[in-house]
């Protein structure tokens, strides 16, 4: 696989301060609770004392919906996982797992096996930061990948990676950061390692509109839509994390089916306002739409 997947842990830190953010909330109005995410965030003594309301109504001045986009994209990936293991999945691959704690914080059951598949470094920062009694931990497995050098599914198979058992697959935040062709050699891979048996396969994209339409990517009034595309794009860019890589949707259809995946959904914060916010009264109006990501699940 070409390209690095996590070079730093800018990004990685900070959606963990989202989710930090999203963990103040009442439980009442929570969308997602994260417990570690505080150990992974610069200034998170800070973000606790200004509590939830106000962080996000500060990250709202730097664009509308962001918080509430990668909230959603977290919980969407929560629900799967859970589900998944519900109907009894076996295994699941997190791949350039960063910061996640998913392993940790959504008591999933002893039995399914979990490899966290990363760089090196990033692997042990992030072990070094967590609590030495934590729950779930023996059944995490961490594959340290050189991915500019070494295969993923060799290192899979190696760390004791079971080709008979049903598998879910996630790649979150990351097909934007690598080329196309990085990202179709992963699915592939993905693909190759479970041909006899279920596997689930999860991947956000940016959509290509970004770039031709941006306003396309927001709700309708979302104030400076085109400004904001350009904003959000640079300081990506400016921390050693650009975007490269943008999908229409027949595209992602298209390289899935190519693996052997079918497409079962692909949702954005637009489709789970109604899911996830209102219900808790924290529906968000056209205008703070944040809907440049797009988040879908295949299965083989």
């Amino acid at each position: 696989m070409t390209n690095s997947v996590f070079r730093k842990d800018g990004t990685a830190q900070g959606v963990a301060k989202q989710r930090l953010m999203e963990t103040l909330a009442k439980p009442v109005q929570r969308i997602i609770d994260d417990p570690y995410a505080d150990r992974f965030v610069v200034g998170a003594g800070l973000i606790k004392l200004m509590g939830h309301k106000l962080s996000v109504w500060v990250t709202q001045q730097f664009s509308p919906g962001f918080h509430e986009h990668l909230i959603a994209r977290t919980r969407f990936i929560d629900d799967l996982v859970r589900s998944s293991a519900v109907d009894g999945i076996e295994q699941y691959v997190i791949l350039g797992a960063g910061y996640d704690l998913r392993a940790h914080r959504l008591d999933l059951p002893p039995a399914m096996k979990i490899f966290e598949v990363d760089q090196a470094e990033v692997q042990e920062r992030k072990r070094t930061k967590l609590p030495k009694e934590i729950p779930n931990s023996d059944n995490v497995t961490y594959v340290s990948v050189d991915f500019n050098r070494q295969s993923i599914s060799e290192r899979l198979l190696a760390a004791g990676f079971d080709q008979t058992k049903s598998t879910i697959f996630t790649l979150e935040g990351v097909s934007q950061y690598i080329t196309k062709e990085a990202v179709a050699e992963t699915v592939k891979d993905m693909a190759a390692l479970t041909p006899e048996v279920s596997s689930m396969f999860f991947i956000s994209y940016v959509d290509e509109r970004l770039n031709d339409d941006p306003k396309a990517c927001f709700g309708q009034g979302y104030p400076n839509a085109v400004k904001r595309a350009e904003t959000i794009k640079r300081l990506s860019a400016k921390v050693g994390e650009p975007w490269i890589s943008f999908y229409t949707a027949e595209e992602m259809e298209t390289l899935l089916n190519q693996s052997g995946f079918l497409l079962k959904e692909n949702q954005s914060l637009a489709d789970l306002n109604d899911v996830y916010f209102a219900p808790v009264g924290r529906a968000l109006r056209e205008d703070q739409i944040f809907n440049l990501e797009k988040f879908v699940i295949a299965k083989s």
